[in-house]
């Protein structure tokens, strides 16, 4: 199961946080402050693999990817295979630099909803869902274009509303 998926910036900010198990807000910040701890420290030439047991407890590993200004981070246990989260990490960086042309941290900040409808199309409640960033694709356009039609549906009958302004 995927307990946790967060992208922090390269100065520690935390851009999602995502927590399949419940957390209280304290310990998610202190959390995420571990974990940047251990990828600020750690050199470039080394695994993407760490074992989290000491930030997160028994039978927990931690897999990354940096790219740019940002750590992508998921944090599992033993019933997922490393090597496979890795490559969702790229699904969802994939995905999200077809949302927005090239993701960069910005697009992140200012689009956050976007970026949590494309994790929830491919992990939900730490199971995964989706794998292939073309079908995550067209559920996020749906959902977009759903969303784009359900505020175009006004809510008061233009009866009524003209008979308001008198």
């Amino acid at each position: 199961m995927i307990r946790s998926v967060m992208v922090i910036n390269t100065q520690g900010k935390p851009r999602l946080a995502k927590f399949y198990e419940f957390q209280p807000a304290e310990k998610q910040q202190e959390l995420i402050r571990s974990v940047y701890g251990v990828l600020s420290s750690r050199a470039e030439n080394v695994s993407n693999f760490v074992d989290a047991e000491s930030i997160f407890g028994p039978d927990t590993r931690l897999v990354y990817k940096h790219f740019a200004t940002l750590y992508f981070v998921f944090v599992f246990d033993s019933s997922e295979n490393e090597l496979a989260m890795l490559d969702l990490i790229q699904v969802f960086v994939e995905t999200l630099d077809k949302c927005f042309k090239n993701v960069c941290e910005l697009d992140v900040v200012l689009n956050y909803s976007k970026m949590h409808t494309v994790l929830d199309e491919i992990i939900f409640g730490g199971q995964v869902l989706e794998t292939s960033s073309t079908e995550v694709m067209k559920a996020v356009e749906e959902i977009s274009r759903l969303e784009a039609a359900s505020n175009a549906i006004s809510l008061v009958p233009k009866s009524v509303s003209s008979w308001r302004s008198r």
